[in-house]
């Protein structure tokens, strides 16, 4: 994927370096017009902020383009009015970062709004898009419900040799490294990040909790580990280490934080709510007459009249490598005929997942639901590529985002991939619906994404700044910068709702949408410790029906026996 200039921070910064050549401008018209000394030290404060760079009184006394004796009294003036806050860079607390409060941060909000009406008004910006009008000069930031900017901590952290941070290798945690600078600057201290796959990942932090003192202070755990990990000892109950209310649970989509809990507990904070949802191109759907499917016959259909490989273009993209990719695929299309893969009570909504700490449950595979899903995906093989069986996570939606296929099932948080590359097909294409269901069940945007957790084995020292840090990562100023800076992941109603970032892509509507129906879910992959290998049995016997080798039906009941004789070895 091409690197992506952040569009809100450079249309921020193009209103400071608008003023400041304005003021150039004002400055050089007549010779008896003296720099404004606080406008350019706020200025420089603000875009140090923006672009993450550390600006220290000798630096805002230098760009204030006057006197010394002139610059150091504005300063004090600044000081006094509450317009700068001052960190300790050193130990001895006689050096100082200089950073915008919140009072200046407010003000240059109003500033930057009047300017873009003044602007509109005089020059004839009424002509342009309302999107590009309310994005220009920051004005969404003085929108009704705009999160505003991240703000930098009065005291640094103080973690000895920085904060150290394990992550999943995905574009929302890529975007999180984009920003190490400003976050750097944000809590005061040095981030160190390690990104690793999906199935490393989990290696890694399961050999760190082996250790007698975590090398991590914060790991991202995908949502179906949380049983094992909790039961495993990895992670450290949040309740332990700080006060819940702080991270306003409410605002999180209800599935992403239930997913987050084990025997009541919540283990991790939501990073990422990324339901897996079915993409596909509008354009070609209206050529060809088709409505959006909402059931798994309205899919076959629309994948049947779009595929036309002589075309080089095919019906539709999934899950289907062997192992854990198709896997996944088998129990979320199980839970598309209704059938959750362990024996979960019925509830609103589909089942309950919320209480397995008790043991006790036993895997259903081997069901009419089953055999049910098992003939679609053998249906959908006839309208997938040729390379299909190996095909998994980011395959489907390259090939999707490259305009060879007209649908495919996708986590949001791979949107990226297709909505930031303008010479895409499917860019400004593209329409997002939960899983079409099958007959008598309901649709389903099966929960996928991560948390961020604090590790058992963190050295206590190490405890409050790691906990302090994991607040600012996930917080709603975070997230909405993850989504400026290409995330299609948001765990947070506020942010959805943030004008700004429901202008970005139609995929943050759509999914606050799902999860006011009580579409999202995660049950379709219940947290249990035994999920990553059901997972897999599932993956690996139902690969081989795919192939020919077997039947649905064999291949269920291979799947059922294998996973039963897990359930007894635990």
């Amino acid at each position: 994927m091409k690197a992506v200039s952040p569009e809100a921070r450079a249309e921020l910064l193009d209103v400071l370096a608008f003023l400041d050549d304005l003021s150039d401008e004002l400055e050089d018209a007549l010779d008896l017009s003296a720099p404004n000394a606080h406008l350019r030290m706020a200025l420089h404060l603000l875009k140090g902020h923006f672009e993450g760079k550390m600006v220290t009184a000798t630096t805002l006394i230098s760009a204030s383009r006057v006197p010394y004796a002139t610059a150091s009294r504005r300063l004090k003036e600044m000081l006094e009015a509450e317009l700068i806050e001052q960190r300790p860079r050193t130990k001895t607390g006689k050096s100082f970062s200089l950073h915008p409060s919140v009072s200046l941060l407010e003000q240059w909000v109003q500033l930057a709004q009047r300017v873009r009406r003044l602007t509109e008004t005089r020059f004839g910006g009424h002509d342009r898009a309302q999107d590009a009008r309310d994005y220009y000069f920051g004005g969404s930031y003085a929108a009704a419900q705009s999160i505003p900017p991240l703000q930098v901590r009065t005291e640094p952290l103080k973690v000895p040799g920085g904060l150290r941070v394990l992550v999943h290798g995905d574009p929302t945690f890529m975007a999180m490294k984009t920003l190490k600078r400003q976050f750097e600057q944000v809590i005061g201290e040095q981030i160190s990040q390690r990104a690793f796959s999906i199935d490393r990942l989990r290696e890694e932090a399961l050999r760190n909790a082996e250790r007698t003192a975590s090398r991590y202070d914060i790991i991202a755990v995908d949502l179906p580990w949380i049983g094992e990990f909790a039961e495993k000892g990895v992670l450290k109950p949040l309740d332990e280490v700080m006060d819940l209310a702080r991270i306003d649970p409410a605002d999180f989509h209800t599935a992403g934080w239930q997913a987050a809990h084990w025997d009541g507990r919540a283990y991790g904070v939501p990073a990422q709510t990324t339901p897996e949802l079915l993409f596909y191109r509008r354009d070609l759907f209206a050529d060809a007459g088709l409505e959006p499917p909402a059931t798994t016959d309205a899919l076959l259909n629309a994948a049947r009249t779009l595929h036309e490989p002589r075309r080089g273009r095919y019906g539709i993209a999934w899950n289907a490598a062997r192992g854990t990719a198709l896997g996944h695929t088998v129990l979320m299309t199980m839970a598309d005929f209704g059938q959750p893969v362990l024996d979960l009570p019925k509830i609103a909504g589909g089942y309950d997942a919320s209480h397995l700490a008790g043991g006790g449950y036993r895997v259903t595979i081997d069901t009419e639901a089953g055999l049910q899903a098992a003939e679609f995906l053998l249906e959908l093989l006839k309208y997938s590529p040729p390379d299909i069986l190996s095909m998994s996570w980011y395959e489907r939606v390259h090939r999707y985002s490259a305009g060879h296929i007209a649908m495919a099932y996708g986590y949001t948080l791979l949107a990226p991939y297709f909505e930031l590359d303008p010479t895409s097909p499917a860019f400004n294409q593209t329409g997002y619906l939960p899983h079409p269901a099958g007959p008598g069940a309901a649709p389903v945007a099966p929960v996928g994404g991560y948390v961020m957790g604090i590790p058992a084995n963190l050295a206590p020292d190490r405890i409050e700044a790691a906990t302090e840090a994991l607040t600012v990562f996930t917080s709603p100023e975070a997230q909405k910068l993850y989504v400026q800076n290409g995330s299609r992941t948001n765990p947070r109603y506020s942010v959805g709702s943030d004008p700004e970032v429901r202008r970005i892509s139609d995929v943050f509507e759509a999914v606050d949408a799902m999860s006011w129906r009580d579409e999202l879910q995660f049950w379709p992959r219940p947290p249990v410790p035994e999920i990553v290998d059901i997972i897999r049995v599932c993956g690996e016997e139902c690969h081989d029906m795919l192939r020919g080798l077997v039947s649905p039906r064999d291949a269920l009941r291979k799947a059922q026996a294998r996973a039963d004789a897990l359930m007894c070895q635990t």
